[in-house]
C-alpha cells in the first residue's frame, strides 16, 4: 500500500499536499482500494469557502457512494476536472492524476490536526 511520507492525512482517508497556502486533497490509495471501481466523482462546490470536515463531493464506486470531507477549512478553487472523463484515475494514480479539489486554506493552524504518515499507517493497520 502506498502512504507517501511527505503527504498530510486524514481520520476520514483524505490526503492533503501543501503548496504555500493552497492544499491539493484527494483520497488515499487505501481508501480507493475499499471503495473499488471508482465510477463517478461529484464536486459542486467550487469557488465555496468551508469549514474543515464539512462534505465537499462525493464519490461513487460501483457499489457505493461516499461523502468526501474537506480537511482544511478554506475556498475551493479548483476541481480535478479531468476526472469528469477519468474517474478511474483515482484507482490508478490516486495521488497524482487522481487529485480531487485544490483549496485556499484559510486556517493554516488546522494543518497540525492532519495525520502523519507514520500515524495514517497505524489508523489503517488496528
Amino acid at each position: 500500500m502506498n502512504i507517501p511520507s511527505d503527504l498530510k492525512y486524514t481520520k476520514d482517508h483524505e490526503w492533503v499536499r501543501m503548496d504555500g497556502d493552497v492544499a491539493t486533497v484527494g483520497i488515499t490509495d487505501f481508501a480507493q482500494g475499499e471503495l473499488g471501481d471508482i465510477v463517478y466523482v461529484e464536486v459542486e462546490t467550487v469557488d465555496e469557502t468551508m469549514d474543515k470536515d464539512e462534505v465537499f463531493g462525493s464519490v461513487e464506486a460501483v457499489k457505493t457512494v461516499s461523502d468526501l470531507f474537506l480537511p482544511l477549512s478554506g475556498e475551493i478553487i479548483e476541481f480535478n476536472e479531468g476526472l469528469e472523463d477519468a474517474p478511474e484515475n483515482v484507482n490508478t494514480d490516486p495521488y497524482g492524476e487522481g487529485w480531487m479539489i485544490k483549496v485556499k486554506i484559510s486556517d493554516a493552524a488546522e494543518i497540525d490536526s492532519l495525520l502523519s504518515d507514520v500515524d495514517y499507517k497505524a489508523l489503517i493497520s488496528a
